[in-house]
């Protein structure tokens, strides 16, 4: 009997110790190669994805490429030689992805694309992709100005993201596209600010400086950081930004909100920063039972205007 009682205890333990073991391999582990921290959009999307992570489960290793494409590709490397569970980009450029990406796939490692799409060869080297529909948003914001001029003339400046950038490529189109129905609008100049508020201050001054006093109508960013440091720029110049110069932009981030409660923005296109926790659902369940996850999951491109901007201020002030 004693003999038995010693079994029964060892088979226990032994089951105790394999179901702990299974819980640790149940464990996912995701490199996120991000793209920096140049916008408080994308400083809230990397607080967001910590979140979500850990609301999961989940080990979430972030590598900052403080914007360089080279950076991304050695954190993708590594992610490879550490035998992650699946890496989360959110590229800077939107080419030049094919070679690292295929050692990922060789590596049986999925990788799944954050607010930002790529050009490559192979769509298959792309596991999913969790992003909004960034011509859509430009078209929003081009839509957005043609009512608001309602028929007058209007010389337009813009401020594109980073050169190469989908968001940039992408929201460039939507607006052009959109105000090329529109022959009242023109876009006068137009230049890269890198997607910051410093960058975006100094071209914001040489447009003002370049274009006739008081000529120009709008200025359309491609985020709203962007557009905080033109804000900046137009004052300086002595007007007033929001009246004398019309703006819109993109992100949806509580500064722009608090601009437009300040009468100094007149109205953003809003991109989540909830990008890496739709991701980690597909992941996840695609490990866990198998479930192949659509290509894209796209977010909604809504617009806000000044009436609810206090109230979306405070929503976000706390997130961001």
């Amino acid at each position: 009997m004693r003999g038995i009682r010693v079994l029964g205890v060892a088979l226990l333990l032994g089951a105790a110790l394999s179901a702990c073991g299974k819980k640790g391999s149940d464990a996912l582990t995701i490199g996120f190669s991000q793209v920096g921290s140049e916008s408080g959009w994308r400083a809230a999307e990397t607080r967001m994805a910590k979140t979500a992570a850990e609301q999961r489960g989940v080990t979430l290793k972030i590598s900052d490429a403080q914007q360089k494409q080279e950076n991304q590709i050695k954190a993708i490397r590594s992610f490879i030689a550490q035998g992650v569970d699946g890496i989360f980009l959110a590229p800077v450029v939107s080419t030049g992805w094919d070679q690292v990406l295929g050692e990922a796939r060789d590596a049986k490692i999925p990788v799944i694309l954050l607010d930002r799409a790529i050009e490559t060869s192979d769509p298959d080297l792309v596991f999913s992709a969790v992003r909004s529909d960034t011509v859509l948003e430009g078209k929003v914001a081009g839509d957005w100005l043609i009512k608001e001029v309602a028929g007058k003339p209007c010389n337009v400046v813009e401020l594109q993201g980073t050169v190469g950038s989908s968001p940039a490529i992408n929201r460039r189109k939507g607006f052009v596209d959109t105000l090329g129905t529109a022959p009242n609008l023109k876009i006068v100049r137009t230049q890269s600010a890198d997607f910051t508020r410093s960058k975006a201050k100094e071209v914001m001054e040489s447009f003002i400086k370049a274009e006739p006093a008081g000529s120009i109508c709008a200025v359309y960013a491609h985020n709203d950081d962007m557009m905080i440091g033109a804000i900046q720029a137009i004052k300086e110049a002595g007007l007033k930004p929001g009246k004398d110069v019309l703006t819109i932009s993109i992100d949806g981030v509580p500064d722009i909100f608090k601009a437009m409660e300040d009468g100094e923005a007149n109205a953003t296109v809003e991109l989540t920063p909830d990008m890496a926790g739709p991701a980690l659902d597909l992941l996840v369940d695609y490990k866990k039972n198998g479930t192949q996850p659509p290509k894209l999951v796209q977010t909604k491109s809504t617009l806000f205007l000044p009436d609810t901007a206090a109230q979306e201020y405070q929503k976000r002030k706390d997130i961001y």
